[in-house]
């Protein structure tokens, strides 16, 4: 028996490979944020009507309403990242939810006496969403999957939620006009595919990624 345990230990040293160590989970939600957040900026800077932008969201509480829909995304990456980690704290998980309060809070004060759009747009808001979001949820799940999370559900889900907060950050340059309760009740349920999709995809596809450097 020791023998064949002998045999077993020595096949497993010959077949084995380096692994590259992970970056910092900071460092990694660092790069990915740099890179998606270029992309917006280039999508923006090449369809936007900035100017017409700035007169729909003219004043502090749509600045503050849209500024928390960024860092609604922005933390809930961070937070992946460190989620997909397993000596990391599940206390990470909080990390968006002051961002997405405020967010949502801001929001519907905005909407407070607004009718809903005649034109019926917000069905174009909702796949603007998730036009937007699942490119980068996949994105995410291709980054995160090399991490191999214990916890693939809450990881993925996490990062879905940034996805969607990035796509409604950037929904703003294109929406239309101001946001109605319609409007905020079509965005919540865009979030809320793009979260749920990216932990479903998450619980099936997270732990298939090897290690890798970033």
């Amino acid at each position: 028996m020791s023998g064949r345990t002998d045999e077993l230990i020595a096949s497993l040293a010959a077949q084995a490979r380096p692994v590259k160590r992970l970056w910092p989970p900071a460092l990694r939600a660092a790069v990915w944020l740099v890179l998606l957040l270029a992309i917006c900026t280039a999508i923006v800077a090449l369809w936007a009507d900035i100017p017409d932008c700035l007169r729909r969201n003219a004043g502090v509480r749509p600045m503050l309403a849209w500024a928390c829909s960024l860092m609604t995304g922005a933390s809930a990456i961070v937070a992946a990242a460190y989620l997909a980690m397993p000596d990391r704290s599940r206390r990470w998980a909080w990390a968006p939810v002051p961002f997405l309060a405020a967010w949502l809070v801001l929001s519907d004060i905005g909407c407070i006496g607004l009718d809903p759009h005649p034109q019926g747009d917000s069905g174009m808001c909702f796949a603007f969403i998730l036009g937007a979001g699942v490119p980068i949820t996949l994105f995410l799940l291709w980054r995160l999957g090399r991490a191999r999370p214990m916890d693939a559900w809450l990881v993925m889900g996490m990062g879905g939620l940034g996805a969607a907060g990035l796509a409604a950050a950037l929904l703003q340059f294109f929406h239309p006009f101001p946001i109605t309760f319609m409007d905020l009740g079509v965005h919540l349920a865009g979030v809320a595919v793009i979260v749920f999709g990216g932990g479903v995809a998450g619980r099936f596809f997270g732990r298939l990624r090897s290690p890798t450097n970033i």
